[in-house]
């Protein structure tokens, strides 16, 4: 299998981290959206990462979507989703919550780099990082009851996107989510850069 896109994106580096933390070989191609945009279009028209190529040749994207596939390919035992239940329930809980943030802080990336100063809508802008802070408030709260991970004793699928995304958010929107707010995920996030899955896949 080949992940596509480069580990910037919060979503590529889910799915990397993921894929390591799960014992599921793959090789990774950094491909640029932007500057490889032809590169990429050549691969995967809509030229979306993370995109995955699996072993057939068929191609996947969105990260929630390629990991569900990864996760059906693997033991029980090594999946990172817990399979049941309430704590499937609040795994999916957690996970939006950080997507949802996550995206946030996207939009705020795109609107502050490829939207002309003068044609950025305040308000907008305003409304998003409003949002952003909103998820990662919740998380923060939620992580409360962490022992030591958002679930328990075992990292699950929530906790690798929750460490993705403050990471991510952390490195291009540190202004606008201020991490003094927010002691328990930067607690989280470094226990997680920690694991060599994390440590061994670091942003580009």
């Amino acid at each position: 299998m080949i992940l596509v896109g480069l580990l910037d994106s919060p979503y590529v580096r889910r799915c990397a981290v993921s894929m390591k933390l799960m014992g599921v070989p793959f090789e990774h191609k950094p491909i640029s959206v932007f500057r490889g945009f032809d590169q990429f279009r050549a691969i995967n028209p809509v030229v979306k990462a993370p995109t995955l190529i699996c072993a057939d040749g068929a191609v996947l994207m969105d990260s929630t979507l390629i990991l569900e596939y990864i996760e059906s390919q693997v033991p029980e035992a090594r999946r990172l989703m817990p399979a049941h239940g309430i704590a499937h329930r609040e795994a999916l809980r957690l996970t939006g919550l950080a997507l949802a943030a996550c995206e946030k802080c996207v939009q705020i990336v795109y609107e502050k780099q490829q939207r002309p100063e003068d044609k950025r809508h305040i308000p907008w802008l305003e409304r998003v990082i409003g949002q952003a802070n909103a998820g990662f408030t919740e998380l923060e709260r939620d992580l409360e009851k962490a022992s030591p991970w958002a679930q328990g004793e075992k990292l699950t699928a929530a906790d690798v996107m929750i460490a993705c995304a403050w990471r991510f958010a952390q490195h291009m929107t540190a202004d606008e989510v201020l991490s003094p707010k927010y002691p328990r995920l930067v607690q989280h996030c470094v226990r997680a850069e920690a694991l060599p899955e994390f440590a061994s896949t670091p942003p580009d």
